[in-house]
């Protein structure tokens, strides 16, 4: 039987092992940042769920869309969703207030401006030019409202809608205190193609075999048009994959790419 202060030190040992075991594990695994952009938000609870169950941290791209309650997803009747995601851990980004397409640069003005079309709120659907001080109002009043909502502070980053920018736009959405986050080919889920064209089961298995470590995955909070919801149906499978092929789910703020304009930003 060994002495009592050689066990103990043994038992130190081990579990300093462990510790350091685990740290190794958790910085060898291969990061993934998914996030979500708002939708008709008819599958958010379900994603919450599946999100919760999985422990995994996402960040949510959010504008105050249209869902099918008729009320706006950063309106009162989801206010709730989004304060439980906040005290779950996640992270929050702005979508622009009323999901404004870029079109073009305004060529015909002096200062920066750009044509726009929102799919939501009063102007859905018109085409009209913003000065670069809207657009960036536009960002900022759905972080404002995010912060509102939740009392956590968005990240200082945006997601242009359907991706849709230019370099005069990006510099103007910076010089006002905004990055924008894209995602990576393989990150692309699918959860906007039309269901009777590609399968969830399709595009299961296709981001299962293209996805790389470091990559920036994107998908919804419901599409209006497809008919076979993405989520959750593909969401559990691909996290469970996904894990079991050695990847971990990381936000954005501990992303290379943006984690020092964040620092630099607060």
């Amino acid at each position: 039987m060994l002495p009592r202060r050689t066990a103990w030190l043994g038992v130190c040992l081990l579990g300093s092992s462990l510790l350091s075991l685990g740290a190794w594990a958790q910085d060898a695994c291969k990061p993934v940042y998914l996030t979500f952009d708002t939708g008709h938000m008819g599958v958010a609870p379900l994603v919450a769920d599946v999100l919760k169950r999985q422990h995994v941290l996402v960040t949510f791209f959010a504008a105050n869309e249209a869902t099918q309650e008729g009320d706006g997803s950063l309106g009162e009747h989801w206010a709730p969703w989004w304060r439980a995601r906040a005290a779950e851990g996640h992270a929050f980004a702005s979508h622009t207030w009323s999901h404004t397409y870029w079109r073009a640069d305004a060529t015909a003005v002096q200062s920066p401006a750009f044509r726009v079309r929102p799919s939501a709120g009063p102007r859905e659907g018109q085409t009209f030019t913003l000065s670069a001080a809207g657009y960036c109002a536009e960002i900022a009043r759905s972080a404002d409202r995010l912060q509102q909502i939740t009392g956590k502070k968005p990240l200082p980053l945006f997601r242009a809608p359907g991706g849709k920018t230019s370099p005069a736009l990006l510099a103007a959405a910076k010089s006002c205190g905004w990055a924008h986050v894209g995602w990576s080919p393989a990150g692309f889920l699918g959860d906007e193609l039309p269901s009777e064209r590609v399968s969830n089961a399709a595009l299961l298995q296709q981001a299962l075999q293209r996805i790389r470590s470091g990559d920036i995955l994107l998908a919804h909070l419901g599409i209006w048009s497809r008919k076979d919801p993405w989520a959750p149906a593909v969401l559990e499978p691909l996290i469970v994959g996904l894990k079991q092929k050695g990847f971990c789910f990381r936000t954005l703020d501990a992303h290379p790419d943006y984690s020092r304009w964040i620092a630099q930003q607060r």
